[in-house]
């Protein structure tokens, strides 16, 4: 990595978590920062995002430590908005179907393995612990609850980060078109964009999301991609007791600041039909299965409302694990994909922007580099 001016000026392509969490600690750094949408703030994954806070079940250690880290910088927000009804910790409940597949076992073992904050329930101890569940559906190996988990609604978060940064000086612009990151011998010079901007810059951060596989592609770099096109729903506003996360087998479902649910699953995914021009299709019954799925978890089994649904690609490498951090042999070019991006939001951007301004790679992102994805020279 190399030292950038004592202000740099860095663009960062893309308005989701990623890329705004970015430019606003890139400008609390003194940066010139400009932020740049192909259209409108928050309009692609982190509009249509289940957005848990977690790091329940398994995955790399590195991984898991950095989830929790995320967390942590969840709750200092918290601690700056009090009362905040987009940022709440009220725990999350998660239970497998029965059979030889239930994990919760072993997932409750290795989560007190790692010192993370578990609690293996029965069904009828979870009335007790955590409301407005119906846990008839819970098998007789019980169910987790993770009291230190939460939700956040990322469009309102996303908004009053804009506002710190738009009183930071950082640039903002909206229906830019698609941008380009400019490359000249080896190196980031400017970005352009369609609707005719041409910025110039020291370094930039890609985090468009599901896109950063296929636009790196075109400098002959490659990110594993394993994105789904994704699908959720938001209920109308009810009179609902819930306040956990709930990951079920056939469901997933957590509040919302308006008093509705988001309701999203892996079948209701695979059901989603992608047309030749890249539109979708969603069927009736699949909207229909997802809010009937919700209500057989939920207290009084209520009937649900349909207020809206967005669809889309969901990121997620081609590994599952993030991608963060400068591409190998292009100085100044930067870039942000992962799937939990609602969890690593604040702690993706902190990290990514230091390393862009000090010129040193952090300790904490050695196992998410891009390079991880190079196929080894054969000698």
């Amino acid at each position: 990595m190399t030292s950038l001016p004592a202000r740099p000026r860095v663009a960062v392509i893309g308005a989701g978590i990623l890329g705004v969490s970015t430019a606003l600690e890139l400008a609390r750094l003194g940066a010139d920062v400009t932020l740049v949408t192909e259209g409108s703030v928050a309009s692609q994954a982190s509009g249509r995002s289940l957005s848990w806070l977690n790091s329940s079940r398994k995955r790399s250690s590195t991984y898991h430590a950095l989830r929790v880290l995320g967390i942590d910088r969840y709750r200092t927000l918290a601690w700056a908005h009090p009362g905040a009804d987009w940022l709440r910790f009220d725990g999350g409940l998660t239970w497998d179907a029965g059979g030889d597949g239930n994990g919760i076992a072993d997932a409750f073992a290795h989560e007190r393995s790692l010192g993370y904050d578990a609690r293996l329930l029965a069904a009828e101890d979870i009335a007790g612990v955590t409301p407005g569940v119906d846990a008839s559906l819970v098998t007789p190996e019980g169910a987790i609850f993770n009291p230190g988990e939460g939700w956040v609604d990322l469009p309102s978060l996303i908004r009053v980060l804009l506002e710190e940064y738009a009183a930071a000086g950082g640039t903002l612009l909206v229906d830019a078109g698609k941008a380009a990151i400019d490359v000249e011998d080896g190196r980031v010079t400017g970005v352009s964009t369609a609707a005719g901007a041409d910025i110039e810059v020291d370094a930039a951060v890609l985090a468009a999301g599901a896109a950063v596989p296929s636009i790196v592609a075109e400098l002959g770099v490659h990110i594993g991609d394993a994105s789904p096109i994704a699908l959720l729903v938001k209920t109308k506003p009810g009179d609902f007791a819930l306040r956990a996360v709930l990951n079920t087998p056939r469901v997933a479902v957590r509040p919302t600041p308006d008093g509705a649910l988001v309701l999203d699953s892996a079948w209701s995914e695979e059901e989603v039909v992608v047309r030749d021009d890249g539109g979708y299709e969603i069927a009736d019954t699949t909207v229909a299965g997802l809010l009937a799925e919700a209500s057989a978890v939920l207290e009084g089994n209520p009937e649900l409302e349909l207020e809206s649904y967005g669809v889309g690609p969901k990121p997620i490498p081609g590994d599952g694990e993030p991608v963060f951090g400068e591409l190998e042999g292009i100085t100044g070019y930067f870039v942000a994909f992962s799937h939990s991006g609602a969890t690593l939001g604040l702690i993706a951007g902190e990290l990514i922007a230091s390393e862009v301004v000090s010129g040193q790679r952090h300790p904490l992102l050695a196992d998410f580099r891009p390079a991880r994805f190079q196929v080894p020279a054969r000698i």
